[in-house]
């Protein structure tokens, strides 16, 4: 892997894959009804870039996140993670890939209210083999200031930095991110925004993350747009822009 400054961003560029999909379909079955996710999604991630799925709701962006981070199974295809095959492991298999190489960032905080933003964060790291340590993880997303207060202290974005630190503490490989800004207004979301642009930058995280805000799309290397089921197109972003400099 290279990397090259652009303005004020580190921009990574690498062939090496860290994910790769073939062929996924996902069809939901509610009695006779049937509702078709994907429709045969081809993807390729690679290792320290971030890349933004762009699409609105119901193109089959959640579908496509979950089952790269293990949540889920494609109902045909394929999906490597490096020399693994995801889709031929068991459940076990499947929860010891999760634990180990991928974080996930919700819409949803999802943080404990009686425990302090370190305790949240130190959750973690106590099932982790080589963590960092929770006071590092959050002020590497700006709280160095706030470990001792608890979830109802912490504005919805704090709180939403807590739950990314929370994720990367356990140093995984990649970051998954599922409408990290979606319940925030534009001011808030771009200090999210900016602690993830951190943790790519800083610890070379692979970063996919979902929305349907398009204005996020110019921050990312590499942007995904989903429409029914299926990639309708992909664009390389020669600038990756500055969280700062995105309006909504």
């Amino acid at each position: 892997m290279f990397c090259s400054r652009l303005g004020a961003r580190i921009v990574a560029s690498s062939t090496v894959i860290v994910f790769e999909a073939r062929g996924l379909t996902k069809v939901y079955r509610t009695g006779e009804v049937e509702v078709h996710a994907l429709r045969g999604v081809d993807l390729a991630l690679y290792e320290g870039e971030m890349v933004v799925l762009l699409g609105p709701s119901g193109s089959g962006k959640s579908t496509l996140l979950n089952i790269l981070g293990g949540l889920d199974r494609p109902t045909t295809g394929s999906c490597r993670f490096k020399e693994h095959q995801l889709t031929d492991m068991g459940e076990d298999e499947l929860t010891e890939f999760r634990r180990e190489h991928v974080g996930f960032v919700f819409q949803f905080y999802n943080l404990i209210p009686s425990l302090t933003a370190r305790e949240n964060v130190a959750l973690v790291t106590e099932i982790s083999k080589a963590p960092m340590k929770a006071d590092e993880a959050l002020s590497l997303v700006g709280l160095a200031d706030r470990l001792e207060h608890f979830p109802a202290e912490l504005s919805g974005g704090e709180q939403q930095r807590v739950a990314i630190a929370r994720a990367i503490a356990k140093r995984p490989e990649v970051l998954l991110c599922d409408e990290p800004t979606g319940a925030l207004d534009s001011k808030t979301g771009i200090r999210v925004l900016q602690a993830l642009v951190a943790v790519n930058e800083e610890l070379g995280t692979t970063t996919g993350i979902i929305t349907h805000n398009a204005a996020i799309h110019a921050m990312a290397d590499r942007v995904v747009y989903m429409a029914d089921g299926r990639i309708s197109e992909t664009r390389i972003n020669e600038r990756r822009l500055e969280p700062a400099g995105i309006t909504w």
